[in-house]
Formats: structure tokens, C-alpha cells, sequence
């Protein structure tokens, strides 16, 4: 009764040597020096991580779930997706990638069997983020392309829709690119990732560890540059429903104009009809006795009703009319500015004021001093 978990093993010279096996979880914890939180990370956990033990690299990234060792590869298969097309490529992938052991690097030193898997992981993961990205732009593109000339409300919907997935999948891509910055800023995992160089009791520098940062930083580059993809996206479908909603407010704007203006046209014919109502009582009013008396009544009701509608399409249009003109601008106060000593004293406190006052008297009285000693001295 103890659980299990089914994965598929592959060999040092990726050949498949286990297909669809099953492990407990006690033998998996002893064998591959893992801890229980390990496999339920594994297990149960939806969230990408990427673990780095003393002998193991765990890896929980979407549609893979992969232990990765100095001559090893498992890989897990929890939700009975063994023939999913994404595995089944990762597979093939994998296999070729581990069968090529002497696949130089950039400065001509093969790469370890670990990271060919890690780098085989890492590339299926960044195509099926891709292949999705290009799923869900291609549709949203369109129905943005479609908004800008009709807008219908069953594109609204779709937009709706569309706009939940690329925020969805925005969110996934952004926690792959996390999973892998945060292993980029660990030096000391960094440095274990060298499983190879442990097996032969060869030990690096926290430091030394240039080849496997390479590695990570190019893909962590793609999945930052797929999340400011989505993120340019999701900003494309907020800008149009805020234009959407704009023109949707003056379409309704519109709307309520055209009502008010008929209900002015309505109330003028009203108040027309009500004096022409007036004079068709069957009362004495010894104006139907006359010859002008119908046209009389007829031309007052019309002109009254034209001054009506005249009165409320203009008050109309001036309410409608929004501009701030220059009697309406708000007016700020300017500096105070004083012309006499005394105002500028004033803001002075007492003790300075006096001070201030005495300062300005002897420098006046100096003034007049050396203006009497050069006018005798002229003299």
C-alpha cells in the first residue's frame, strides 16, 4: 500500500533500459538521496522548481518531471500522460542528445552527461512554452484586428476568453523564468550541478561554475523574452478594451443626447398644443367669430413651440459644450508685495523688527553725515 510513482530510465549511452517502472517512494529516497519533500514536489506540486541535491538535479518545469543524474535520467510519469506527444518528443530528444558524448561547447570541452539532459529539459521546455505563445497569439491578433473595425459582443466574449489564457499562460512562463533566476543567483547549487566532476571526487570553487551559468542564462534570456512577448500582448488586449469601452461610452453619450433632444422637440410641440387646446374648447371666446382668428391661434402655438425648443437646445448645447474659458480659470493669489517698510516690517517678529528698524536709522543718519562732509569739503 505504499505509494509509487511510474517513470521511464535511461542509460549513460541513452539507450531506455526501464520502461514505465514502478518505485516506492522509500526505495527512490534511499537510492537517489532525496528527501520526502523532494517527491512530493514531484508528486503533487504544479509549481516549476528545480532542486540541486549532492548526487541529483530534480527538475518539476510544465509537462516534465525529470531526476538527472552523473550517469542516469529518470523520468517521472505521475498523471499517466507516458504518451503525450511533448514527452514522447522530449524522449527522442533526449536520447539523442546523450548519445552524442563528445557534442563540443563553445571553448571545445564536451559537455557532461548532465548537463546534455538539463540542456535537453530546458529545450523542450522553452519549445512547448512557444508552441503555446504562438496558440494563443494567433486568435488574440485576430479578434484585436476584427475589433478595430466592428465591434460585436460575441468578439467581446471572445476577447474575454483569450484574455484569461494569455494572462494564464503570462503567469506559467513567468514562474519557469523565476525557477531558473533563482537558481542563476545560488553559487553554491550552481557549483553542485557538477555531478560528473563529484563522481570522480573533483570539487570546484563556489565561483567556478562559468559553463553551467551559460547555460541557464541563454535560456533564461528566451523565457524573459516570451514573458515581455505576453506581457506586450496583455497590454495590446487592455489598450482595446479601454478604447472599446471609450467608444461604447460616446456611443451611449450619443444616445442619450439624441433622447434629450427629442424630449425638447416633444416638449415644445406640448406646450404649442396646449394654447392651440386652450382655444378648442367649446367655450365663448368671440375669436372663432373673426376671419383671422384660426391663423391668429395657429401662429402663436407654432412660434411658441419654436421658441421653446429654441430655449432648450440652446441650454442643451451649452451644458454639452465643455471648455474652460478665460473668466473661468482659476485664479491664484500673487506675492504680496509691499511698498512701504512698514508692510515689509510687518512680517517680522518684534524682536527683530526693532532690531531691523535701529540698523536701517544708523545707516541712514551715516548716509547723511558723509554727504554733509562732501558737500563742506567742497565748499
Amino acid at each position: 500500500m505504499e505509494p509509487r510513482l511510474r517513470c521511464t530510465e535511461v542509460d549513460e549511452n541513452g539507450e531506455v533500459i526501464l520502461v514505465d517502472g514502478e518505485f516506492k517512494k522509500t526505495e527512490l529516497i534511499a537510492k537517489y538521496g532525496l528527501l520526502p519533500r523532494d517527491l512530493r514536489k514531484i508528486d503533487s506540486s504544479t509549481l516549476p522548481h528545480i532542486l540541486i541535491r549532492p548526487s541529483a538535479i530534480l527538475l518539476n518545469l510544465l509537462h516534465l518531471k525529470v531526476l538527472i543524474k552523473h550517469d542516469r535520467v529518470l523520468l517521472f510519469d505521475v498523471y499517466g500522460s507516458k504518451t503525450s506527444y511533448s514527452q514522447s518528443a522530449f524522449m527522442y530528444d533526449l536520447q539523442g542528445k546523450l548519445q552524442q558524448k563528445n557534442a563540443p561547447q563553445q571553448n571545445g570541452i564536451p559537455l557532461p552527461y548532465e548537463f546534455r539532459a538539463l540542456e535537453t529539459v530546458l529545450t523542450s521546455v522553452t519549445s512547448e512554452l512557444e508552441a503555446d505563445f504562438e496558440a494563443v497569439r494567433d486568435p488574440v491578433m485576430r479578434i484585436l484586428s476584427e475589433l478595430e473595425d466592428d465591434i460585436d459582443r460575441q468578439k467581446l466574449r471572445v476577447l474575454l476568453i483569450l484574455s484569461k489564457r494569455v494572462s494564464t499562460f503570462e503567469q506559467k512562463v513567468k514562474l519557469v523564468r523565476d525557477a531558473i533566476e533563482d537558481l542563476l543567483e545560488a553559487d553554491d547549487d550552481l557549483s553542485s550541478m557538477y555531478l560528473t566532476e563529484k563522481a570522480h571526487d573533483i570539487r570546484r570553487q563556489l565561483d567556478d561554475h562559468t559553463e553551467v551559468e551559460m547555460l541557464l542564462e541563454s535560456y533564461y534570456n528566451l523565457t524573459d523574452e516570451i514573458v515581455q512577448e505576453a506581457g506586450n500582448l496583455v497590454s495590446g488586449i487592455r489598450n482595446t478594451e479601454e478604447i472599446v469601452r471609450a467608444i461604447l461610452d460616446a456611443n451611449r453619450n450619443a444616445l442619450m443626447l439624441l433622447d434629450l433632444k427629442f424630449s425638447v422637440g416633444t416638449l415644445g410641440l406640448a406646450m404649442g398644443t396646449f394654447i392651440a387646446g386652450l382655444y378648442g374648447m367649446n367655450l365663448e371666446n368671440f375669436i372663432e367669430e373673426t376671419n383671422w382668428g384660426f391663423g391668429g391661434v395657429t401662429g402663436a402655438s407654432v412660434l411658441f413651440s419654436l421658441i421653446v425648443c429654441w430655449y432648450g437646445l440652446g441650454k442643451l448645447r451649452k451644458v454639452q459644450r465643455i471648455k474652460m474659458g478665460s473668466n473661468e480659470r482659476p485664479h491664484f493669489p500673487r506675492r504680496a508685495q509691499f511698498s512701504h517698510e512698514d508692510d515689509a516690517l510687518g512680517l517680522l517678529d518684534s524682536r527683530h523688527r526693532e532690531q531691523l528698524r535701529r540698523l536701517h536709522m544708523q545707516k541712514t543718519s551715516n548716509a547723511a553725515a558723509r554727504r554733509r562732509w562732501w558737500d563742506l569739503r567742497r565748499s
